[in-house]
């Protein structure tokens, strides 16, 4: 058994159906079991249990890895509100969870980390997430490091985010000149890159970086979703300094859509380093975004998914 806290986000569904279909009994751990129901079905009667379990909560965090053989931990924020601070979840959550793995006796332990992370980049989620590794490793020091890039997928924040603006906006922020590099990776190929670090326990104490087969900057990005959703939108060079501006007074809003740190994050380039484990040295072959954007962008287009035919 297995248990996958965060295990209800946008990874994490998918770690749990790839998971269940390697047979693995699933534990997902969660701070509202009630919106993680819908993981049930991706496996067999039994196969997949929700459990409550606040990573700020020690007793919470030892009773979910009861009696479990091994753990993933996929909870990480982009934004802080109320009690969920970037400290509090990446940092002292995470040692949490891998002094609780370690006090059980797991023999395994997977901590997803992020790519453009370290102890001075420019942003507090790259300073904690960095700060986060270092402390599961005290803890755990078996433990094995995933970095991933932004991850693209159905369900993704990236690519629908700015589609949606797109489908309302005359004009799209290219951030700091759209010059920062990004390696997006499809999150099934993440999903099934952990199943496979997991059922091998040589891979254990390993860091992993894993990206997708093409680094693009951001306006790249923009680019392709503009082409995906069938429309023409100006692309305009925004500043660092007026984009922080702009993320500190929007971030004073009930889920801003873009908050200082989360300019910040943009100004380090987000990609493998040379020489890095990744997905290739798993065997699975990196999907890119082209292929599989387009299947869940259409939705963006005016006339939906038979505007293609009707053009």
């Amino acid at each position: 058994m297995v248990t996958v806290f965060g295990g209800s986000g946008f990874l994490g569904r998918h770690v749990v159906r790839a998971l269940a279909n390697e047979g693995w009994r699933v534990r997902v751990a969660v701070r509202s079991p009630n919106t993680a129901h819908f993981l049930k079905p991706m496996g067999r009667v039994g196969q997949i249990q929700i459990v409550k379990a606040n990573i700020l909560d020690e007793g919470a965090v030892s009773r979910a890895l009861t009696h479990a053989a091994a753990a993933i931990n996929l909870v990480g924020i982009l934004a802080q509100s109320g009690s969920q601070r970037f400290d509090s979840i990446h940092v002292e959550g995470a040692a949490r969870i891998a002094g609780a793995a370690t006090a059980h006796g797991l023999a395994l332990l997977i901590h997803v980390s992020a790519l453009g992370t370290g102890p001075n980049v420019p942003s507090r989620y790259g300073r904690t997430k960095a700060e986060g590794e270092a402390r599961v490793r005290e803890a755990f020091p078996a433990a094995t490091i995933v970095r991933s890039s932004v991850l693209f997928g159905a369900e993704d924040d990236l690519f629908n985010k700015f589609a949606w603006l797109a489908r309302m906006a005359p004009a799209l922020p290219l951030i700091g000149g759209g010059k920062t590099r990004f390696q997006p990776v499809f999150v099934g190929d993440v999903a099934q890159a952990i199943v496979q670090i997991l059922a091998d326990p040589t891979r254990a104490g390993e860091i992993y970086e894993l990206g997708g087969p093409e680094v693009v900057t951001f306006k790249q990005i923009l680019e392709l979703v503009l082409k995906d959703t069938h429309r023409k939108r100006l692309l305009i060079p925004v500043p660092f300094g007026i984009m922080r501006l702009k993320g500190a007074l929007l971030g004073l809003l009930p889920n801003p859509m873009l908050t200082l740190d989360q300019v910040r994050m943009l100004e380090t380039d987000n990609v493998v380093s040379e020489g890095a484990l990744g997905l290739r040295d798993l065997g699975i072959a990196q999907t890119a975004a082209e292929a599989i954007v387009p299947s869940y962008l259409w939705r963006f287009r005016k006339a939906g998914q038979f505007e293609a035919a009707a053009s």
